[in-house]
């Protein structure tokens, strides 16, 4: 730690911990200390699993305590606003690390190891930029909100041509950390982008991704904008996906998993089995990628996401796209996450199933060739968050593949979410019953 410390030139770290989230939790240590903590371990308030996103805690009567964590070395990059820093990211050890979305991917991808198999993955994000502060935001009572560019288009020429400074700031900064940007373009809706990340090896797919959210929502403060990476961000726009890309490669000789030229679709058996355990366990899982209130506004018919748990050869309606233009590309495409998925937990959930049904040798169902209207019960998707919690509650392979301390304490703080929804009044309630009630 020392030396890679000495090697970036910096002079502090910025160290933290994703909470539930995937909001990273963090505070500002000089080298020094870093290298120490490093070395000998340091402690972190639980109360980071203990609250929610507007960090109202779950019980007043609780005595929150610091609770042992260990520094994760390799995750150690350059800050990307200004030299003489560096981030590292930790996450807590023991019993209580067992409630971690990032420490069950890395079990998962220690799983993947077991049986023969490293895993390549990359996020793709759309989300909304707005003309907004802080303070405005707060001005306006979060309506009425002011975009960035207005006149935006997909895939328009005039949005990049208009913006290629702020953008070309935007990929010099994530590479700054280390995060590689496979594109950036503009996408359905006003102010709206999508930035597909490069594919990384192992735990780096998701570190990225979650410090690109983190830290493209800080690129655009400092510039007076705010990006959103909400799943519904209004009735009247699109909603913003979060895919996710999967790949397995061979331990032994780093060949292609999922890939077999001699099958009619380009499939290997393997591949067959990761979707089959993908497809079957999605429905009792979901909670782990759509872990919001907002995340289920997405998911209904005609908003380009799914509602049932399918896959199809290259279909964008399905839940799991196969993409197989290449051998060497073969790889599965998750479709279900929202721009707002934790990605640690989503990843988790979506190697955790595959690998289940590579054990198992799952047989997928037939895949769906378009639009699918009228999938078999069991595999609707949950309608809302609360229904998706008890679907994970009740899931013995979920409980067997992430433990039962990690899927009680996940549920317990998707009941809380939806406690605190249930106390609030929507301004669709108001418009629609005020004058006839």
């Amino acid at each position: 730690m020392r030396d890679a410390l000495k090697d970036l030139n910096a002079e502090n770290v910025h160290l933290g911990i994703f909470d539930l989230d995937g909001l990273f939790r963090h505070k500002q240590v000089d080298a020094g200390k870093a290298a120490k903590l490093a070395a000998g371990g340091y402690q972190f308030c639980d109360v980071i699993y203990a609250w929610d996103s507007a960090e109202k805690t779950y019980d007043d009567n609780t005595p929150y305590i610091d609770r042992p964590c260990a520094v994760d070395v390799a995750s150690l990059r350059q800050y990307p606003f200004g030299d003489g820093s560096a981030i590292a990211i930790a996450d807590f050890t023991g019993d209580f690390g067992n409630l971690s979305p990032r420490n069950q991917l890395v079990k998962m991808l220690d799983k993947a190891a077991e049986l023969g198999f490293d895993v390549l993955s990359a996020f793709e994000f759309e989300f909304f930029v707005l003309q907004e502060t802080p303070d405005t935001l707060r001005e306006k009572g979060f309506r009425g909100l002011d975009h960035f560019a207005k006149a935006n288009r997909t895939y328009s020429l005039q949005s990049t041509v208009l913006y290629d400074e702020l953008f070309t700031d935007l990929r010099n900064a994530m590479a700054r950390m280390g995060i590689g940007m496979d594109s950036i373009h503009t996408e359905l809706g006003p102010g709206c982008f999508e930035v597909p990340l490069a594919v990384e090896r192992g735990l780096r797919s998701a570190d990225n991704a979650a410090l690109f959210k983190n830290f493209a929502k800080a690129f655009f403060l400092r510039r007076d904008l705010t990006a959103a990476f909400m799943s519904k961000l209004s009735p009247d726009l699109p909603g913003q996906s979060g895919h996710l890309h999967v790949s397995l490669r061979s331990r032994h000789d780093d060949s292609a998993v999922f890939s077999d030229p001699s099958a009619a679709d380009g499939l290997s058996q393997t591949a067959r089995h990761f979707i089959g355990g993908l497809v079957r366990l999605m429905p009792e899982m979901l909670a782990m990628c759509s872990h919001t209130i907002n995340a289920y506004r997405r998911m209904v018919p005609g908003m380009w996401a799914p509602t049932a748990s399918n896959w199809g050869i290259q279909n964008r309606t399905a839940a799991v796209r196969v993409i197989n233009d290449t051998p060497e590309a073969t790889r599965v495409e998750f479709r279900v996450p929202s721009a707002d998925t934790n990605p640690f937990s989503a990843l988790a959930m979506c190697l955790g199933a595959g690998l289940y049904g590579i054990e198992n040798r799952i047989e997928p169902p037939a895949p769906i060739a378009g639009v699918e209207k009228d999938a078999p019960v069991d595999l609707h998707l949950p309608a809302d968050l609360l229904e998706a919690a008890a679907r994970l509650e009740q899931s013995k392979a979920a409980r067997a593949l992430f433990g039962n301390d990690f899927v009680d304490h996940f549920v317990l703080s998707r009941r809380k979410e939806v406690e605190a929804f249930r106390r609030h009044v929507t301004d669709w309630e108001i418009r629609r019953y005020i004058e006839i009630l």
